[in-house]
């Protein structure tokens, strides 16, 4: 779906996480596709301001917003201040924003496992409730993506956190789909596998070449791959999608585990 055809022309989108990698590419294909962008972050704000200024040099609207969304107001709070940016509208939000530590369960502590499940999963649920009131306020509804991970069904060593709160983000979505659906807001998942970023290669150098090897695309994913599954989503082409997990994995979950 790479391209410029303003498929969320008049649209704002409001992507949280929007200074990693992820959020980044998120961030940019909707500037591409004609939204204007409110960019969460918590501490990356000059690399969420390199994306922004680029939408704005190409003709869009885009503004930088701070949070720490383990915070049930902060996520209220961003979620205000994306809509009264907009003049009080918000058509589309994705959350994006969480962590990744690793950590084995017999020495993790209860601390660290509320650590990542109030980054990914409470944040995501604070967000959409504040997201949707708006939507409602609004009329003609709105769309919500939450970034899951291909670890909700297929967990790693020592991503026991991550992974389960990652199955749940994606039941989540199912949930709120069916509660929302009557208020015309759409509420989907979309599940990456190995998204490249900057040092990869060299952080995990065995783990990425046992990824193309498994992968049938041959290649890991790009952000842009995940921004082009949020863009279908938001956009009209998925006026009767929700409730669905799209998975942006290269294909590695099929194949067999035998």
């Amino acid at each position: 779906m790479s391209g410029l055809s303003g498929l969320l022309e008049g649209q704002v989108a409001l992507v949280t996480g929007a200074g990693g990698g992820i959020g980044r590419g998120i961030a940019t294909r909707f500037g591409q596709e004609g939204a204007a962008v409110a960019l969460h972050c918590r501490t990356a704000v000059e690399a969420a301001g390199e994306v922004a200024s680029r939408i704005r040099e190409s003709g869009g609207r885009a503004v930088v917003l701070r949070a720490d969304l383990t915070d049930e107001d902060a996520c209220r709070r961003v979620v205000g201040e994306a809509a009264e940016w907009a003049g009080g509208r918000l058509t589309a939000l994705v959350n994006n924003a969480g962590v990744q530590p690793t950590r084995e369960l017999a020495g993790m502590s209860a601390g660290e496992w509320r650590t990542v499940v109030d980054a990914n999963l409470t944040s995501v649920f604070a967000c959409t409730q504040a997201a949707a009131e708006v939507m409602r306020g609004q009329g003609g509804g709105g769309s919500v993506t939450h970034i899951a991970s291909i670890e909700a069904t297929r967990p790693a060593p020592e991503h026991a956190h991550y992974a389960a709160s990652k199955a749940a983000v994606r039941m989540h979505a199912r949930s709120a789909a069916l509660e929302y659906g009557p208020f015309g807001i759409r509420v989907n998942s979309v599940s990456p596998g190995l998204i490249h970023r900057e040092g990869l290669e060299e952080a995990w150098p065995e783990g990425v070449r046992r990824w193309e090897r498994a992968v049938p695309t041959g290649r890991l994913g790009r952000a842009e791959d995940v921004g082009d599954a949020c863009v279908f989503l938001a956009s009209g082409l998925a006026s009767w999608v929700t409730g669905h997990d799209l998975v942006v994995d290269g294909g590695v979950s099929a194949r067999p585990g035998w």
